[in-house]
């Protein structure tokens, strides 16, 4: 768009001429959500009207409304066809079709990018931003003083750089799927995979910390695991979405795997990774799910996350199961299996607070606590939990003098956990670090959480 001539405004969405609005599909509150916007976007427009006719718009033309993302994949027409709200539908595919389409737009037509990916694979092909790009982007992002990225992608570990000559890279052991995992869609295997990506911008940003959201349990290879172990800017971090812990709706979903497959993945995960926290996701009712939600209560307490999503099924449109399958569970009986289901990662979860208890972590402060705004600091820990500790003057380790600061956004700070909660970790702060001094200074075993006292 800015090669177009378009230039980004940081104004509120009434001053802008175009607006973009990207879309998730996932859950239907997300999709609520969308129609709210679009709803406003609309009284945005009729206001315009409303105002020409009156002779007090300082604009010539109605804001454009774009829709982008998962929405506009799924429900192009009807999402065109509400009472002229949107102006423009595009689908991930041909993001760069856009300034085109806003042409068309401004001729009087409706702009829909007919390389829309088909119902049917539109979940399978993958498209990866090349290696270099993604440095570039991060060495920015250092230079205006990040120090955590997250990187992001539908299913983000099945990584595939095969952009320049890494496509003629022979395939190894990183290129195999997780035991006992399958994948639905053609598996690739030239080109550089998450590992290499991670690599690489673990070894050229010492400093800067690195997550990763949303991976697929089957592409977890050996070389990725050993990498988060080994390297102390990796978080030991790991969001493994099982959906359900019943191998038969397992199936019907078509996950790829089994209830055994995926806990033998989570004891792999935890031998190379030792104190590594694994969050995930869950669906209560699914279609045709019976008292098998009893086996999601079992998995749940079996594992022990340190965080889950768990949501009511609510079924899509144009996807496997709404062309398939009848959503038959009653909506009380999903609320109830949530319930219960939430109960019972409530009383897991607790323990993997309290066995934060009495070590030192290394904790990226985020900004003040809003329970206590004039005395405490709110960050996250190496495995994403929140950490609060009160806000002191502190010595700074890479500094040789003895003057202490406060800590200030951005900072990594040397905290020594005393207390937890089902979703919070408090502790004293001890004083600013560096990552490579905090790693430097503790032992191997203790990496992967920071060390005891």
């Amino acid at each position: 768009m800015k090669n177009a001539g378009h230039t980004e405004t940081v104004e509120v969405p009434e001053s802008a001429e175009i607006i973009f609005i990207n879309t998730c599909a996932i859950r239907d509150n997300a999709e609520q959500n969308v129609w709210q916007r679009l709803n406003y976007f609309w009284f945005l427009k009729r206001r315009w009207k409303n105002n020409i006719a009156n002779g007090r718009s300082l604009s010539l033309h109605p804001p454009k409304v774009v829709v982008l993302g998962c929405m506009a994949e799924r429900l192009k027409d009807k999402i065109l066809d509400a009472d002229k709200m949107v102006d423009v539908v595009c689908g991930p595919d041909a993001y760069r079709d856009l300034p085109r389409l806003l042409e068309e737009v401004d001729y009087g037509q409706k702009g829909i990018n007919t390389l829309l990916s088909l119902e049917d694979v539109c979940r399978c092909r993958e498209r990866s931003r090349p290696v270099e790009s993604i440095v570039k982007e991060v060495g920015e992002l250092w230079e205006q003083g990040v120090k955590e990225v997250t990187l992001l992608g539908q299913n983000v570990n099945s990584y595939n750089d095969a952009s320049g000559s890494e496509k003629d890279v022979e395939p190894g052991s990183n290129w195999e799927l997780s035991d006992g995992f399958k994948s639905m869609c053609k598996v690739k295997n030239m080109g550089l995979r998450f590992a290499d990506l991670l690599d690489r911008l673990s070894t050229e940003f010492p400093e800067m910390r690195f997550r990763y959201t949303s991976p697929h349990p089957k592409d977890f290879p050996d070389e990725l695991l050993y990498l988060m172990h080994n390297r102390h800017n990796i978080c030991k971090s790991i969001h493994l979405p099982a959906q359900t812990g019943s191998t038969t709706v397992l199936e019907r979903m078509r996950r790829g795997y089994s209830r055994e497959a995926y806990l033998e993945l989570v004891q792999k995960i935890r031998k190379i990774i030792p104190d590594v926290a694994i969050t995930s996701d869950f669906i209560c009712g699914f279609c045709g799910e019976t008292e098998e939600h009893a086996d999601t209560l079992s998995l749940v307490k079996a594992v022990g996350y340190d965080m889950a999503y768990m949501f009511a099924y609510s079924m899509r449109e144009k996807t496997h199961a709404h062309r398939n399958y009848t959503d038959d569970v009653p909506e009380e009986i999903k609320k109830r299996r949530l319930t219960e289901l939430i109960k019972a990662f409530r009383e897991s979860t607790g323990q993997c607070y309290d066995s934060q208890i009495g070590t030192i972590q290394v904790v990226l402060v985020e900004g003040l606590n809003k329970r206590a705004l004039d005395t405490e600091l709110i960050g996250k820990s190496d495995k994403g939990h929140k950490v609060a500790f009160v806000n002191l003057p502190l010595l700074d380790r890479d500094n040789q003098t003895d003057k202490k600061r406060n800590p200030v956004i951005g900072d990594y700070v040397e905290v020594h956990i005393t207390k937890s909660s089902r979703a919070s970790l408090f502790g004293e702060a001890l004083a600013i670090t560096k990552l490579s001094t905090f790693y430097n200074n503790v032992d191997e075993p203790a990496i992967a959480c920071g060390t005891t006292s």
